[in-house]
């Protein structure tokens, strides 16, 4: 029997035809550490004789985002969505949780689920165990949470290792949308891998076909590198399992991603570090107001006004 999914049509519908991108605020345990270099917070900030304080490195953290989130120009005028690490959606902003704070700024709060990556294999980088996967899908849903986001990685062109990135992110596709969230299906492709192009051209093959496949009720987005074809993925924006199509900024400085994203029809950005770059925790509220605003205007210009490839 055909699996049925239920969502929230009048969110379904926000994701779908909003204005705006999405900000990917949701470095984890392993990327915090360069998220708060660049923000100017050195390691000796949360460190003592040798060792890491986890919990004073969350919060400095935290501090970051909330400013962020907490920013003038951080609307949904702009914003689209947000997408949390699992402590930033158990923590509060403003005395409210995360997700609460985000909802009533109009801003769709996402949840990225995924553990880290495996070593590589096949050239790619599959998704590692997630425990208890379904308890915190639950928990994310009972929060408020619109939808999830999960990353793997492909290196380099291989059949197989590609076949398997798609069929693990799709598998857990089901098992999201069976709580009433949204999958971000998230296979990156290294922007500096020299058979880049090879890779991205199956990989939208896979992803259309197990597109076809899914139920009519089905939900998902796509998270993707800027694709060297800009039109690559132009066949899935009217199919209505798709919700959105957004792109990582993959390394690129934050002026040349929202170049090549000009030039993709239908797709928005979702940027981290191109979204946080220029900020600093020195900085006084009007410098660091003017940095973000700055940020969010050509991020927002980028998905919104498109060029002609």
């Amino acid at each position: 029997m055909e699996a049925t999914y239920k969502f929230d049509p009048s969110l379904i519908k926000r994701a779908h035809e909003g204005r705006g991108f999405i900000a990917a605020l949701d470095q984890s345990g392993g990327s915090t550490p360069k998220a708060l270099a660049s923000y100017g917070v050195p390691e000796s900030a949360y460190t003592e004789n040798g060792v890491r304080d986890a919990k004073k490195m969350f919060d400095l953290v935290h501090a970051m985002r909330t400013r962020v989130m907490t920013s003038p120009s951080f609307t949904s005028e702009r914003i689209l969505g947000a997408i949390l690490f699992e402590q930033t959606m158990d923590r509060e902003v403003e005395g409210q949780p995360t997700p609460s704070y985000l909802k009533s700024k109009g801003i769709l709060p996402f949840l990225k689920i995924d553990k880290g990556l495996l070593p590589a294999e096949h050239g790619v980088r599959l998704m590692k165990d997630i425990p208890d996967l379904d308890e915190l899908l639950e928990r994310a849903a009972q929060k408020g949470i619109f939808g999830t986001k999960m990353r793997s990685v492909i290196d380099s062109f291989n059949e197989e290792g590609i076949v398997k990135i798609v069929d693990q992110q799709f598998e857990l596709a089901g098992r999201i949308m069976a709580h009433g969230l949204v999958p971000i299906i998230e296979p990156e492709t290294t922007v500096s891998s020299f058979d880049r192009i090879s890779s991205e051209h199956l990989l939208h093959h896979l992803i259309f076909e197990h597109v076809l496949r899914l139920p009519e009720s089905a939900r998902i987005m796509l998270k993707i590198s800027i694709p060297v074809d800009p039109t690559l993925y132009e066949d899935l924006l009217d199919d209505p399992r798709v919700v959105r199509i957004v792109a990582l900024s993959g390394g690129y400085p934050r002026e040349e991603a929202c170049g090549l994203l000009k030039k993709c029809p239908g797709m928005i950005a979702s940027f981290s570090r191109a979204l946080l770059e220029g900020l600093s925790a020195s900085q006084d509220e009007e410098a660091f107001e003017k940095t973000l605003s700055s940020s969010i205007d050509l991020i927002y210009d980028a998905s919104i006004n498109k060029e002609e490839c």
